[in-house]
């Protein structure tokens, strides 16, 4: 791996009392964003996949028991939720991987300050510090 990619990101921005991070930690956090996008985007194909099985079985519940109908709509609607929650991840990790590219991964975007080495390492998509998504969280 290089830094060629982390140009812009060469100096991440750390919390008070954390180490600065290491040309081969930004090679590293870089790379695992560009996993991580990869990962969610085969999660959301495979998902939506799953969800075009399900409606192509259909809905109509005629002739069907309506405990099965019941579970297929259940099943539906779980798929559903899975594949909205898997195109947000992703999209949130191309989000921080656009904003790493750009210089400005690792700052909280409601406050600016930085979002913190550790919770980055843990959470490479986090584009807020944990206060302010402790206060989102809240509304």
């Amino acid at each position: 791996m290089s830094t060629k990619n982390a140009g812009p990101a060469a100096e991440l921005p750390v919390r008070s009392g954390e180490d600065p991070w290491t040309p081969e930690e930004i090679d590293e956090q870089r790379q695992m964003l560009v996993d991580e996008v990869d990962r969610l985007d085969r999660k959301v194909a495979a998902t939506e996949e799953e969800l075009e099985d399900l409606l192509r079985g259909g809905t109509d519940g005629a002739g069907r028991d309506p405990a099965d109908v019941g579970s297929s709509n259940f099943e539906r609607d779980q798929e559903l939720s899975l594949a909205q929650n898997a195109r947000e991840m992703a999209d949130q990790a191309r989000l921080a991987l656009k904003l790493f590219d750009e210089g400005q991964y690792g700052r909280c975007e409601v406050c600016g300050d930085p979002i913190g080495k550790g919770r980055l390492q843990v959470f490479p998509r986090a584009t807020l510090c944990v206060t302010c998504k402790q206060r989102e969280e809240r509304r």
